[in-house]
């Protein structure tokens, strides 16, 4: 017979055990995992047979803080920004004749 208001989960334990129990795996998976890297080095462990080597050096950051050489002229004269403009519309206005727009959705 069971009594109301009292849950066991599997082998006996109580909920709060079970919950103390995940988050020591969980405490203890966390810095295994960081060796990862130093394990896939190892001769017995490591690379496939196909794989290529490694590099000898490790990979240097991006310069993502260098800006670019500034430009000396302008990037586009103004005519030839409203020549591209009207060539750009009119090829928009023949695309609308060819495929037209879609109807709402309902």
């Amino acid at each position: 017979m069971t009594r109301r208001g009292s849950f066991r989960a599997i082998g006996g334990r109580s909920g709060r055990a079970a919950t103390a129990a995940a988050l020591l795996a969980l405490a203890l998976g966390l810095p295994l995992g960081g060796c990862a890297s130093t394990i896939a080095d190892l001769p017995m462990v490591g690379t496939p047979a196909g794989a290529p080597a490694r590099p000898a050096e490790v990979g240097t950051y991006l310069p993502v803080h260098d800006l670019p050489t500034s430009r000396e002229g302008t990037a586009m004269a103004p005519a030839d920004q409203a020549k591209m403009q009207a060539e750009l519309t009119a090829a928009r206005d023949r695309q609308a004749v060819v495929l037209p727009a879609k109807p709402a959705a309902k």
